[in-house]
């Protein structure tokens, strides 16, 4: 239940923000407003101080389990070229990104069923080739 509430208290917020708002993708592709940036910008800031607050201080997760960071390879690479082209372009197609789908959907977007479905179909696909993709 905690998550239903969560993911609840998350849709609402995307939806008040106006970040899933379909003016507000084709604004920031077009470099015609700074409110997405600002989000991203903002999102990126309170993520920086969270992981080192969490790495600083120890802090531990709600079951009292340590909370463990893994240091990742920063190698630019083909798949995450190939992979953040076809979800950028996806989203600029979409005008939304997959996280939001279901709060547009909530909203009574009806139609971004279909990009809910194709975002499904390629993570059910990606997970058949995750072997055979380019590393």
């Amino acid at each position: 239940m905690r998550f239903i509430i969560a993911g609840t208290v998350f849709g609402f917020i995307l939806i008040k923000s106006e970040v899933v708002s379909w003016f507000r993708i084709p604004e920031m592709f077009l470099f015609d407003s700074f409110h997405m940036y600002g989000v991203f910008a903002t999102a990126i800031s309170v993520s920086i101080i969270g992981v080192q607050l969490i790495k600083r201080l120890n802090i531990k997760d709600l079951s009292g389990n340590e909370i463990k960071i893994k240091t990742k390879d920063n190698s630019l690479t083909t798949r995450y070229i190939v992979g953040g082209t076809l979800f950028g372009l996806g989203w600029a197609i979409v005008g939304a990104c997959p996280g939001p789908l279901y709060a547009l959907i909530g909203t009574g977007y009806l139609i971004f069923i279909v990009p809910l479905l194709a975002a499904i179909a390629g993570a059910g696909a990606y997970g058949v080739l995750q072997s055979k993709l380019p590393h």
